[in-house]
């Protein structure tokens, strides 16, 4: 999310989203009693959080070696024009690209960060000509190509 969450987390809700950012397939009972909590109080503390944007989503990780071929690349792009309107323009082409699986606006050196995943070299070699060559206004590519993974770990780790 974009805008800044303010619900103020104590101890059961930092327990909460620490269990579900390792399992959140996990049932609400074997929530509850990993947390420490009645089952009740286990629902109703997820779904406010839910509700107030701290937990996104709920997704299943796939694993990269499901598809063997497959890339990941990690591109710095350097715009011409960086006025908002130019970087909200690129901004909103990349996120539309499903082969963007993130992408961060950065400051002192490129203007953005993307992470890839394309399942191979046609794709990305496609995905190079409609994001950054057919675009006037991309200045600079950098690509790097990821060779293994040696950590992938999406949780965020909460202040206690």
């Amino acid at each position: 999310m974009n805008e800044s969450i303010t619900l103020d987390l104590d101890a059961i809700d930092r327990r909460l989203l620490d269990l579900l950012q390792a399992d959140a397939s996990r049932s609400n009972v074997d929530l509850a009693a990993a947390a420490g909590v009645s089952p009740a109080t286990a629902l109703r503390r997820v779904k406010r959080l839910v509700d107030a944007g701290v937990i996104e989503r709920q997704v299943a990780l796939v694993a990269p070696t499901v598809t063997p071929q497959a890339l990941t690349v990690i591109a710095e792009v350097t715009l011409d024009r960086q006025g908002a309107e130019h970087l909200a323009a690129f901004e909103a082409r990349a996120v539309a690209e499903e082969a963007v699986q993130q992408c961060y606006r950065v400051s002192s050196g490129p203007d953005f960060v993307l992470v890839l995943w394309l399942p191979g070299m046609p794709a990305y070699d496609a995905l190079v000509q409609r994001l950054f060559t057919q675009d006037a206004n991309v200045r600079n590519v950098r690509a790097y190509f990821a060779v293994r993974r040696s950590k992938f770990d999406p949780r965020i780790r909460l202040p206690a």
